[in-house]
C-alpha cells in the first residue's frame, strides 16, 4: 500500500509495504533495466502542519553495464530512505520535501520512491573495483588477461 487515506494517519503511524513490478509505469524514462518488482517497506506518521513523515526502504535488482569493460552485470539495490512530504505552501519549492497538493486526501509515496530508486542506481557502475576495462587498441577485454596487440601493456 503506496498511497495512504491521511483519515488513517490520524489514528497514527501506517505501516507502508507493497510490490511495483519492474514493468509499471512509475519506472518510465528512468533509463534502468530492473531485473525485479520492487519491495517496498516502512511506516509513514503524521509530522504535524500538513506535513508527514515516511522512514522506509526498498530493495530490487537492475542490469548494469561496467563503465570500463562493457560487461553486463546485476546490481543489487537496497536502500533506506527518509522522506518529509508537505502541504505547506513555504515548503513546496524546498528540494528535499515532497509537495501535496490540497485538497489532500492520500499521501502517494510512489513519486518519493521513483526519484529515490533512481538516485540509488550508479550512473556510471564498475562490475568491480580493479576492472581493467578495454584495450584502447584492439578492444580486448583486459580483466582476462593480456590483450595479442600488447597495447595495453605498452
Amino acid at each position: 500500500m503506496l498511497q495512504i487515506d491521511v483519515r488513517e494517519l490520524r489514528r497514527g503511524p501506517v505501516a507502508t509495504e507493497g510490490i511495483v513490478e519492474s514493468r509499471d509505469q512509475l519506472f518510465q524514462g528512468l533509463g534502468l533495466n530492473l531485473l525485479s518488482s520492487i519491495s517496498v517497506g516502512g511506516v509513514l506518521e503524521s509530522a504535524g502542519h500538513g506535513g508527514y513523515f515516511w522512514h522506509g526502504s526498498f530493495a530490487g535488482q537492475v542490469q548494469s553495464v561496467c563503465r570500463r569493460c562493457l560487461a553486463e552485470f546485476v546490481t543489487p539495490i537496497e536502500r533506506s530512505v527518509e522522506v518529509i512530504f508537505s502541504a505547506d505552501p513555504d515548503l513546496q519549492d524546498d528540494p528535499s520535501v515532497y509537495p501535496l497538493l490540497e485538497p489532500l486526501a492520500h499521501v502517494d509515496l510512489r513519486p518519493a520512491l521513483r526519484e529515490e530508486l533512481a538516485l540509488a542506481v550508479d550512473t556510471f557502475p564498475l562490475c568491480r573495483e580493479d576492472c581493467r576495462g578495454l584495450c584502447p587498441r584492439c578492444g580486448a577485454d583486459l580483466n582476462r588477461g593480456p590483450c595479442q596487440c600488447g597495447a595495453a601493456s605498452a
